[in-house]
């Protein structure tokens, strides 16, 4: 149990540290990084909480949390990135001195 409650208390140290870089940030892009980095730290910090504590009350490897997390990393990125262009889209739409987007075909000379 004394494991358990050290993950699960780092886990939340990562995520107070990740809201110490929403405070501290000063752009919208920036302040982005901070939680999507740590929020998916903190998941598999917690997922090995979970792992141990299952698997310590029960007879074998509890490995059936390793779904969640695969999950978790596999949509918290492409969250982050979804609101970024959105963000972008947004930002160009107000008129800010933004780079140019991206081309999606190839460049002819």
């Amino acid at each position: 149990e004394i494991v358990v409650a050290l993950l699960l208390l780092a886990s939340g140290v990562v995520v107070l540290l990740a809201a110490l870089g929403l405070l501290r940030l000063p752009d919208f892009f920036l302040r982005m990084h901070a939680p999507a980095l740590a929020s998916t730290l903190a998941a598999w910090i917690v997922t090995l909480a979970s792992i141990v504590h299952f698997s310590s009350r029960g007879g074998g490897l509890a490995l059936h949390t390793w779904l969640i997390i695969i999950v978790l990393s596999i949509t918290a990125p492409v969250t982050t990135i979804v609101l970024a262009r959105a963000a972008l889209f947004r930002r160009r739409q107000a008129g800010d001195d933004l780079p140019p987007p991206l081309s999606g075909g190839p460049r002819r000379p």
